[in-house]
């Protein structure tokens, strides 16, 4: 059907051309500039579908400018302006649906326009969260997008799709470099297709900016990612992750070990309800608590606002955390502090199993 409207529009205008080049009479004349954009607009609309697929992220409330500057950065479309004028006569501007698209490069624009109005095309919303580690997306993948669990995780580890999408040659996976967001895909995505948008929208999301304070910190991009999916397991507190990263840069630049639990959960390959003092000693170059500096990759998916932390720690003296009871927690600079306000979680964790007395 797309085909056939394509063709009647197309024809419509070279009528008209024809006509200007006859005798035969016209009720109106169409300038040879309009005529040129009408011929742009009527073949772009037609587009083609074999252009290698990339994701746009719609964000929720984007105006149509904004939506239309993010599919010409990402190719989708050549001409911005024409395009715009074509979407709004089709009724788009008020009713992008936001999310994370996945388009193809020279998409027709028909197709673009149904895909952020209706959402065609865009067939299941596939959600990763912060923190979730690479074998755990392989199992969402399974349930949600009927992806074998075995072959997104030979995906993930295929070095050739690595080194094409840019993840640095240290990384033995893709973990890490699988943002978390929700994605709206087609139905029957792939393995490795999956894979190519999730790491393409964590290259999105690295600002520009962001490579010259790697400089300034002296981390690869590699240590950064690291550093930021440890801080992404560590916090269940948004305002404690500069102070965590803080943390962890300041043991890095002393030379002490890191002692992050999170990293010997890692190491076990599932998931610790708690880290105990027989869990430190497995062997595993993941173990932070054995090894000094930081583990050879990262352990999740570290989201925007951990990446943001790792590159801009607090300027703060603090060596030392302890969690809370409530998620938040205690920061101290020196190893006194630090006991003490361990015996002081201590003291809030007894008083919150202590049963109340009647009447209280």
């Amino acid at each position: 059907m797309r085909s056939a409207e394509c063709g009647m529009d197309r024809a419509l205008v070279e009528r008209d051309a024809q006509h200007r080049g006859s005798n035969l009479p016209v009720q109106f004349r169409i300038p040879h500039s309009a005529l040129r954009i009408l011929l742009v607009c009527a073949t772009a609309a037609c587009g083609s579908s074999d252009g290698p697929r990339v994701t746009v992220t719609v964000a929720p409330g984007a105006t149509l400018d904004a939506a239309v500057d993010s599919l010409a950065a990402n190719r989708v479309i050549d001409h911005p302006g024409l395009f715009r004028v074509y979407a709004k006569l089709r009724g788009l501007g008020g009713s992008l649906k936001s999310g994370v698209y996945l388009l193809r490069q020279d998409e027709a624009w028909s197709d673009v326009v149904g895909a952020l109005e209706r959402g065609r095309g865009v067939e299941q919303r596939f959600t990763v969260r912060e923190g979730l580690r690479l074998g755990e997306i392989a199992d969402i993948a399974q349930r949600g997008l009927r992806i074998p669990r075995d072959s997104f995780l030979d995906a993930a580890q295929d070095s050739a799709l690595l080194a094409e999408l840019g993840v640095p040659d240290e990384a033995a996976s893709a973990e890490g470099y699988l943002f978390p967001t929700t994605y709206l895909l087609p139905q029957r995505i792939g393995a490795h297709e999956l894979v190519r948008v999730m790491i393409h929208q964590f290259l999105e999301q690295w600002s520009p900016d962001w490579q010259a304070r790697l400089d300034s910190l002296h981390f690869t991009r590699h240590q950064l990612v690291t550093l930021a999916s440890i801080i992404e397991s560590e916090v269940r507190y948004d305002p404690d992750r500069p102070f965590i990263s803080a943390v962890y840069q300041n043991r890095l630049k002393r030379g002490m070990r890191l002692e992050a639990d999170p990293t010997v959960s890692y190491a076990y390959g599932r998931r610790l309800k708690r880290v105990w003092e027989k869990n430190l000693a497995v062997r595993s170059a993941y173990n932070t608590y054995l090894h000094a500096g930081l583990p050879p990759g990262p352990i999740s998916q570290p989201g925007r606002a951990s990446l943001a932390a790792a590159l801009y720690p607090a300027d703060v003296p603090f060596l030392y955390f302890v969690a809370q009871t409530d998620g938040k927690h205690i920061f101290s600079a020196t190893y006194a502090e630090h006991l003490a306000a361990i015996r002081r979680v201590k003291e809030m964790r007894r008083a919150a199993r202590a049963p109340r007395r009647p009447g209280r």
